[in-house]
């Protein structure tokens, strides 16, 4: 109400937040506590199931290469002759992983820019969605996809490799067999891939101080040679982050692994060679069938996995906030 001098009453300033913030607040903070709770009981869950076969085997569990169960008479474990080691699955899931990330992040940087700085505004919205409804796809159907479309092509590629690259171990056969093998599972995860690191990219690209963009265009410089000067030496870590997230997606996937790759439990380093697996898968084909002990074995495995995709996914969140946050 005006005062007596006519002027309006001062108005009271407070950092006292409305009911309706803190609703917000406790809404967001418990979704957020939420998800770290379930992390944890996930983390204690797997802990608690593997850590006997942790402490029985020790550190032989990740440089291990047997995975044999042996009973004895009365039908019970035989631990003088049973041994679990993951070392050939640990293997493989690098293997194609890296296979996935050397195909998908040149096309997804590529598919970036090209979102960012050519595609006309229509375009671009219509790639974006189809690029964002790729990322929520079933990955079993990545799965049947590289398994009845893709291999067939993946493997006159793979003779390519051989052809031209034989001389160098990890394309090197003994025997031509060239379907379901790592570099067949590492396309399919490459496509699995491509739309995290194109979104992350993107975003990273799009960033970029328009300062810097119209004073490389007053220098006289063409489209590509400001992208080059400008935007990819901003959006480098961000680029890196978002390879590494795509690089804990690979590492975690199980269903279009299993799909389209011959599980066979060996130290493979050949990319060509129709034999490999990844823990994942592992821990898919014995699940069924395993016994007790075999499942707390393979809850350790999990748990191996779990740190692994945790460690590469924190590092990557941590490059893509220091690219925000700084340009570099």
């Amino acid at each position: 109400m005006p005062s007596a001098t006519g002027l309006p009453q001062r108005r009271e300033l407070t950092t006292k937040p409305r009911f309706s913030d803190k609703v917000f607040r406790g809404i967001v903070t418990t979704g957020g506590l939420s998800s770290l709770l379930l992390l944890g009981l996930i983390f204690a869950f797997l802990a608690y199931q593997g850590f006997s076969i942790l402490k029985m085997e020790k550190f032989s569990f990740i440089t291990g290469s047997q995975w044999q169960v042996v009973l004895n008479d009365s039908g019970a474990i035989d631990k003088a002759n049973t041994a679990f080691g993951i070392a050939p699955m640990l293997v493989g899931t690098i293997l194609c992983a890296i296979i996935a990330l050397v195909v998908a992040v040149p096309v997804s940087v590529l598919a970036a820019l090209f979102l960012t700085f050519y595609a006309p505004p229509a375009l671009k919205r219509f790639l974006v969605a189809i690029i964002d409804l790729m990322a929520a796809f079933p990955s079993i159907l990545f799965g049947l996809w590289g398994f009845f479309i893709l291999m067939p092509s993946a493997e006159y590629w793979a003779k390519l490799l051989h052809k031209y690259f034989g001389w160098f171990p990890a394309f090197k056969m003994e025997v031509p067999i060239f379907t379901r093998s790592p570099f067949v599972a590492g396309v399919v995860l490459a496509i699995m891939v491509i739309p995290i690191v194109t979104s992350i990219s993107r975003e990273v690209f799009a960033q970029t101080p328009l300062d810097r963009v119209q004073a490389a265009y007053a220098l006289g410089a063409s489209r590509w040679s400001m992208i080059r000067a400008v935007v990819l030496p901003y959006g480098r870590s961000g680029v890196v982050g978002g390879a590494m997230l795509g690089l804990g997606r690979a590492m975690g996937e199980t269903v279009a692994v299993y799909t389209v790759l011959n599980i066979v439990y060996q130290v493979n380093w050949h990319v060509l060679v129709g034999a490999g697996g990844s823990v994942a898968s592992m821990i898919l084909l014995k699940f069924g069938e395993a016994g007790a002990q075999e499942v707390k074995a393979l809850m350790a495995a999990g748990l191996v996995l779990f740190l692994l995709t945790l460690i590469v996914n924190s590092i990557a969140n941590a490059i893509v906030a220091k690219s925000g946050g700084k340009g570099r």
